[in-house]
């Protein structure tokens, strides 16, 4: 219903414009998030495409659905307050394994991160199912491969996973502390080398060059000790 303004002049809703209804259909009928690159590619002129997802942002804030952006890609979606009028009778929930949730806190915050470092962390080896259903949710990929001895896989997480748990950007995770203090997590038994920022493994090959170094040592004193006895 139309409002008054102070001055009795009608407030009428603002009617959006042609390009504005062609973005709106685009990311509508899109199966998956779009880039702002891939949205100019589509529409029929060339204009402020990010200037305008912006306003339409707006317009849909306070709708019931709105447009959100998560790693630099747009979508429609529920709109928060009302996501529970979408949720089914009936659901069924499949509960990742402790392997799993680990596994995947592992590779979130250590990324990139080979299976052997993943081990490493958790002290533990883990069966193979465990990466290929993080992989099968499309919440972990692999990221190229470590230059090092055997050139092994290194895992990271996806623009999926950010989605699912509508993060903008990985700097957005919590920290051990606040994840403890939220109470999800009890720190008191659990190793909080997992929620580690990649220092832990800067610091594991320092000190892994440094084992090598004084080995060489070792080796070449013995060396000199055995001619001179010699």
């Amino acid at each position: 219903m139309n409002k008054l303004k102070k001055n009795n002049v009608l407030n009428f809703p603002r009617k959006i414009s042609e390009i504005e209804r062609e973005i709106e259909a685009i990311i509508f009928a899109a199966a998956e998030p779009l880039s702002v690159e891939t949205i100019e590619s589509k529409i029929s002129k060339k204009v402020d495409v990010l200037k305008v997802l912006e306003n339409l942002k707006n317009y849909y804030s306070n709708r019931g659905i709105n447009l959100v952006c998560i790693s630099k890609k747009w979508s429609f979606r529920t709109s928060a307050n009302l996501s529970s009028l979408m949720s089914q009778q009936k659901t069924r929930e499949k509960k990742l394994s402790k392997a799993a949730i680990e596994t995947l806190a592992i590779i979130v915050y250590h990324q990139p991160v080979t299976r052997a470092e993943i081990e490493e962390i958790r002290g533990v080896a883990f069966g193979t199912n465990t990466l290929e259903i993080l992989m099968e949710l499309n919440w972990v990929m692999p990221q190229g491969r470590k230059d090092t001895p055997g050139k092994p896989i290194q895992y990271g997480s996806t623009d999926d996973f950010l989605s699912h748990f509508n993060l903008q950007k990985l700097s957005d995770l919590p920290t051990v502390d606040e994840l403890g203090t939220a109470g999800l997590i009890d720190t008191s038994s659990l190793d909080a080398s997992i929620f580690g920022t990649g220092k832990f493994y800067k610091e594991k090959e320092e000190e892994k060059k440094e084992n090598i170094y004084s080995d060489i040592d070792e080796m070449l004193s013995d060396t000199l000790k055995n001619e001179n006895t010699e």
